[in-house]
């Protein structure tokens, strides 16, 4: 069981949820193929959150990741759900679902800017780019697990940079807007230039989230480093780590080339990188 980030005591509880929300067992099917990806909107306990209930299903979100996903080569049928966490917001891997919280995604909704940000950060940007990155960071983890993929450091890094690898896939201007929304959300935590935290935060399997938020972007910078100058250029990526995104971004891809690509249907890859997947939502969430 895989986390973004919350105390020890979080895995009995998701453990709990997850046997709680279990249907029953079918027959083992464990052949390798793609479109093995399943979904289910598991309907939320809270009042507050049926509103995103609502509008999760009606713009087919779950499903929007099922197909982008479906390329992949699985072993099992691995489900991709949204449900209820009795308050607490997280989201995790554990065989066969990626879960993710309703309070994690009101979280997001909550976080979103009211406008456009002056880097250019749209309310739709930030909530379809953390959307996305909550649930390919969980599905890192996923296929690292089912390929039995070997990760040489820390997994919850590798994970990060399995769901930014992924977006930077998208065409060039919808994946500029996942990377700038999925960075929103560590927007506090690089307010000023000195950070205090208790020790024990440095303790945690993830890393801090600004130096997640520096990761972000130096491997988008190290992509392209025409699309994303912007990041060295407005200050937001300092030039010293600047220096060596291109090589990082590289071991990144090559990592995914050796370890992911042989587990992915092309085809249907080509089928999936040909369409527009995240289209402006912003009059949308304005009306909520």
């Amino acid at each position: 069981m895989m986390s973004l980030g919350q105390p020890a005591a979080w895995l009995l509880a998701a453990a709990y949820i997850s046997l709680s929300m279990a249907p029953q067992a079918k027959a083992a099917d464990t052949e390798v193929r793609a479109n093995r990806m399943q979904v289910e909107y598991y309907p939320p306990s809270d009042p507050a959150h049926q509103m995103l209930y609502d509008m999760l299903k009606e713009r087919r979100a779950l499903e929007k990741l099922q197909a982008i996903f479906g390329p992949f080569r699985l072993p099992i049928d691995l489900t991709l759900r949204t449900v209820p966490c009795n308050g607490i917001s997280n989201a995790w891997w554990q065989r066969p679902y990626v879960s993710v919280c309703y309070e994690y995604l009101a979280e997001i909704l909550r976080s979103m800017p009211k406008e456009t940000t002056a880097e250019g950060v749209t309310p739709s940007d930030a909530v379809i780019g953390q959307f996305f990155y909550v649930f390919a960071h969980e599905m890192g983890h996923a296929m690292f697990e089912m390929l039995d993929v070997p990760v040489f450091g820390n997994a919850e890094d590798a994970a990060d940079h399995f769901a930014v690898f992924l977006m930077l896939k998208f065409e060039k201007n919808e994946a500029r807007g996942l990377i700038a929304g999925s960075a929103y959300s560590y927007r506090k935590y690089v307010q000023g230039s000195e950070v205090s935290a208790p020790l024990v935060a440095f303790s945690d399997a993830h890393s801090a989230p600004a130096q997640r938020y520096f990761n972000l972007l130096c491997l988008a910078y190290g992509s392209d480093t025409d699309m994303y100058g912007d990041f060295v250029a407005n200050g937001h990526l300092p030039q010293g780590r600047a220096n060596s995104c291109k090589r990082e971004y590289n071991q990144v891809a090559f990592a995914f080339l050796k370890s992911i690509r042989p587990h992915v249907d092309q085809d249907l890859a080509k089928q999936a990188s040909e369409r527009e997947w995240f289209p402006d939502i912003d009059s949308e969430i304005a009306k909520k």
